[in-house]
């Protein structure tokens, strides 16, 4: 009888700022988070992963590795990062040389189950729900749909 290998969600060898809060069940592993987050349950912060201060990841989002988030940051429900972009046409099959990676500015709002590619994204956007973030973002505002446009505010 074959028996797969398990591996046990958990918290390992992760940077804890103060008081930082989890709700379990997650799976946390070689990432470092600034004092006063919060993660919500069934998320996966992975290796190399920095969270700033005081940002916020609500339930089942997903940050892989090559991700950087700011300080006072809100990650929505469901929020998957990316970081494979299939450059040869399917996935890089654990060749982390085609991987690319993400930074995103201070008080940045992600909306629930929006997906971010590698990208760039300045300080002070908003990114609404549901939307796919492609391109970089160099101007703050709110951005939202597939792929995600600057919305402009008329008065």
């Amino acid at each position: 009888m074959n028996r797969p290998e398990v591996h046990q969600a958990g918290l390992r060898d992760v940077d804890f700022g103060v008081r930082v809060r989890i709700v379990e069940p997650c799976n946390l592993y070689g990432c470092k988070l600034g004092d006063d987050c919060f993660v919500g349950p069934f998320t996966e912060i992975q290796n190399g992963v920095v969270v700033g201060a005081r940002t916020r990841v609500q339930s089942h989002a997903f940050i892989c590795e090559l991700v950087t988030i700011g300080e006072d940051c809100f990650v929505g429900h469901g929020v998957m990062f990316v970081n494979d972009t299939f450059s040869t046409g399917g996935p890089a099959h654990g060749n982390k040389d085609l991987w690319r990676k993400t930074v995103i500015g201070n008080r940045v709002s992600i909306g629930s189950n929006a997906t971010i590619m590698p990208v760039n994204i300045v300080d002070d956007v908003v990114i609404g729900a549901g939307s796919v973030v492609t391109k970089d973002i160099t101007i703050a505002g709110t951005y939202a749909g597939n792929p995600a446009r600057r919305l402009l505010t008329g008065k």
